[in-house]
């Protein structure tokens, strides 16, 4: 009897451990060093809302064109308020602070930058950051084919000793038109898309929490970041595309993946039973 039970209380704590240690391994490599204002919040220029180089956000560089910071707590400094560049909608959801609102369009805007020292080259790390989108007021209608079409954007993220730049020239987009290329003159650099956000016509795309796996080449690199909206479409639609958030937590949403979950069920309810088993039997015995 007692190692029928001393078994059963193993297999319950087993089951509940690996679900900790898969859920641990899921939140991946060791967030990028050394970063901060990751949130935007300090910078050495004007009062969110304005332009990125305007508001001037400390330890970010680039950022020209039609990008800016916005901020979530004042009414007249958010994407949507009638400040320019205006959009359908705020981004909503577990993320509030101040945010980056960048156009889309490969013809207005460009990346932006910061520098991230004590790496170590070959190693890789995670980012994560809140991504969301909208279109700008006024626009969204597809008159290259004619017809109202859901807009597209994602962010294109480096980490190399270059950042990211626009080359142009890119091919025409059967749904888009004519596009532009982007590309990072470091050959090594680490480059990856987030999830791609679709936007319908005059919507918007709450805060969703993004996580990718970046390899430095050196002690040094440049984080880049690059609105690319439409497949790189220069056609102006356009889409907006909304950061916050770097190399922060999830919030309040976050779950453990479906099969982590159900492992942690088991060993919950295991561990329920042993000491519902317990309890019976004390009261047996008295």
């Amino acid at each position: 009897m007692a190692n029928t039970f001393q078994k059963a209380v193993y297999m319950a704590s087993t089951a509940l451990t690996l679900s900790l240690v898969s859920y641990s391994a899921h939140a991946g490599y060791a967030p990028l060093p050394n970063l901060t204002n990751l949130n935007f919040q300090s910078y050495t220029g004007i009062t969110p809302k304005g332009s990125f180089s305007d508001v001037d956000p400390v330890g970010w560089t680039g950022g020209t064109g039609l990008i800016f910071i916005d901020s979530s707590t004042l009414p007249n400094a958010q994407a949507a308020s009638s400040v320019y560049l205006t959009t359908y909608g705020n981004p909503v959801g577990s993320y509030s602070g101040n945010y980056v609102e960048a156009d889309g369009n490969p013809s207005f805007e460009s990346g932006f930058n910061y520098l991230v020292t004590g790496l170590t080259a070959g190693t890789k790390y995670t980012l994560s950051f809140y991504q969301g989108a909208s279109e700008q007021t006024g626009f969204g209608f597809n008159n290259y084919v004619g017809r109202v079409t859901p807009t597209t954007n994602q962010w294109i993220v480096s980490l190399g000793t270059e950042g990211l730049t626009l080359d142009g020239g890119g091919p025409v987009n059967a749904l888009y038109g004519p596009t532009d290329t982007y590309s990072d003159s470091d050959p090594t650099a680490s480059i990856k898309a987030s999830p791609l956000m679709t936007i319908c016509y005059q919507c918007t795309v709450g805060w969703n929490y993004v996580t990718m796996t970046l390899t430095a080449d050196a002690t040094t690199d440049l984080l880049s970041f690059l609105a690319y909206g439409d497949d790189g479409s220069t056609v102006n639609l356009p889409p907006i595309a909304f950061l916050a958030g770097i190399n922060s937590p999830a919030g309040l949403g976050a779950i453990p993946e479906p099969a982590s979950m159900g492992l942690f069920a088991v060993g919950l309810l295991g561990l329920g039973g042993i000491a519902r088993r317990q309890r019976k039997n004390r009261s047996h015995s008295g």
